[in-house]
């Protein structure tokens, strides 16, 4: 198989695994699918360079999460400005969709903070909690008791958006 094709599979089998793992980071569903080509633009130039030191998926993975994080922190250091009330007050009269319950959650998750925010987003993926374990550099057990609290977090985020 040449290098093309290994990484089509490649990007067939994770590209919505890497895309809601993005999504979990920003919160924002066009923002993801960026980060997300972003990323397979960083395994491409890179694939040659993989060791399999680690599992592939982990080693994709990693990608992944920084790049989110360095969107993320870059994004902070960007100057932003506020609408003017003008601006505002045009939005406020436009109809809002409501909030589909997968969009809240994905907004609570981008609430969390950035080992969180990873952890359950390999979770949602049901990734082996060996595989979380060694990416995010815990053992097991320290794992589960994140992963509990996590959940409380995200559960009392949620009902802030009364959808419980």
């Amino acid at each position: 198989m040449n290098a093309s094709a290994s990484f089509d599979a490649l990007y067939a089998t994770y590209y919505p695994k890497v895309l809601k793992l993005c999504l979990g980071y920003t919160g924002d569903y066009p923002q993801a699918q960026d980060l997300a080509q972003e990323t397979f633009i960083k395994v491409w130039e890179n694939l040659s360079r993989f060791r399999g030191d680690a599992q592939l998926s982990t080693w994709l993975y990693r990608i992944a999460v920084n790049t989110c994080l360095y969107h993320l922190r870059a994004a902070k250091a960007r100057p932003t400005t506020e609408l003017t009330e003008r601006h505002a007050e045009h939005l406020a009269d436009e109809p809002h969709e409501p909030e589909s319950a997968l969009g809240t959650l994905y907004r609570c998750i981008s609430q969390l903070p950035e080992t969180d925010r990873l952890i359950i987003g390999l979770v949602l993926e049901d990734t082996p909690y060996a595989d979380i374990a060694q990416i995010i550099g815990l053992s097991e057990g320290n794992l589960r008791v994140r992963i509990h609290r996590i959940k409380k977090q995200l559960s009392t985020l949620y009902a802030r958006y009364g959808r419980v």
